[in-house]
């Protein structure tokens, strides 16, 4: 009687718990919809609170931080505010972030000319910046 009892309730945990994981398709498809045709994204870092917000329009970037605490820094800053193409050449989506095995680092890719620029973040100014890759 007791093993068919812990069968059954694992069973049903089972099932339950699958359940709980399961993702509506519909759902991801809105969002990557909206995404790839979205002015700005944000990227999470490895850092818990931070972000890299990208205009994908035009490369512009700022380091995003959030926190709980009253005492700690919450805002953006800047990591590129000079655009990386012209007014005229911008489109939704250009611009796309990849994270590298360096937290500190990502690779911005120019999707349409396929430019391709180191991106560094950092609580200091010194230590900020976008380097193109020739």
């Amino acid at each position: 009687m007791k093993t068919i009892f812990f069968v059954l309730a694992f069973v049903f945990l089972s099932m339950f718990s699958f359940a709980q994981n399961q993702t509506n398709p519909n759902l991801e498809i809105e969002q990557k919809e909206v995404i790839k045709n979205s002015a700005y994204q944000l990227f999470p870092t490895q850092n818990y609170w931070t972000f890299i917000k990208l205009d994908t329009r035009n490369g512009k970037m700022w380091q995003v931080h959030f926190t709980v605490e009253d005492d700690a820094f919450n805002g953006e800053l800047i990591l590129n505010s000079i655009p990386l193409v012209d007014e005229e050449k911008e489109v939704n989506g250009r611009f796309t972030l990849y994270p590298t095995n360096n937290m500190y680092n990502f690779l911005l890719l120019d999707q349409i000319d396929g430019n391709v620029y180191q991106v560094q973040w950092s609580m200091e100014e010194k230590y900020r910046g976008v380097i193109p890759i020739y």
